[in-house]
């Protein structure tokens, strides 16, 4: 389904939220972490067809906010959403035959005419676990997807979660924004092999890809 004046509303009150969080963490001296990265573009045979792919604004601009529970602590902020769409554009990319990426989700008084189906992905959780909570010497986060497929006017075809897990030796890293961004990229790398291999196998999805199959071959027939 679209997004409704609700929806929108509530959308633009929680990114006003999160600037001001940001702020004030920033002005505590929060441990910023911009995770930016490009993804090396990997070897597959694209499926047959067509996809639209919606990213949302909270999805584009991800940002988790981990406040500080003792006034000796810092506060994180781990900002994904640049990496985020870098990922998913790169795995998509090389998955579908075409892609085209949407600047509204479909809806019944919005459908899109330019496909037939569009990939929602969101990002429903991020959590991260680092030295001096674990007493080890790892950094790690752990990244989780609620994926939906829908048809062009925005009614689900499938809706599945996926999680991905990256983590860094302490030793290896300068600093712990450092670690913290380089166990992020890792777990982003983990989310786009853990999304080309099981996408296929989700119930809903292998019947999709079939319909699909089937509708190709019946207009690759026609005269």
């Amino acid at each position: 389904m679209g997004l409704t004046t609700i929806d929108k509303q509530y959308s633009s009150l929680r990114a006003t939220a999160l600037v001001l969080c940001l702020l004030f963490l920033s002005a505590c001296g929060a441990n910023q972490v911009i995770v930016d990265s490009q993804f090396p573009q990997p070897t597959l045979d694209p499926i047959p067809t067509t996809l639209g792919v919606y990213f949302s604004e909270d999805f584009k601009t991800h940002t988790f906010v981990d406040e500080p529970e003792a006034e000796t602590e810092r506060g994180w902020v781990v900002e994904t959403g640049a990496a985020q769409v870098s990922l998913w554009q790169t795995i998509l990319n090389a998955m579908f035959e075409k892609v085209i990426y949407l600047d509204q989700a479909p809806s019944a008084e919005s459908p899109s005419a330019e496909v037939q189906s569009v990939l929602v992905p969101t990002v429903s959780d991020l959590q991260y676990a680092i030295p001096a909570h674990t007493n080890t010497k790892v950094f790690e986060l752990w990244l989780k997807y609620d994926i939906t497929l829908t048809n062009n006017i925005g009614d689900s075809l499938a809706e599945w979660s996926m999680t991905a897990y990256g983590k860094t030796p302490e030793t290896f890293m300068q600093s712990d924004q450092d670690a913290v961004g380089a166990a992020a990229i890792v777990a982003l790398r983990d989310a786009g092999a853990n999304f080309a291999v099981n996408f296929p196998k989700v119930p809903a999805v292998s019947e999709w890809l079939k319909q699909t199959s089937e509708k190709t071959s019946v207009l690759e027939g026609a005269p």
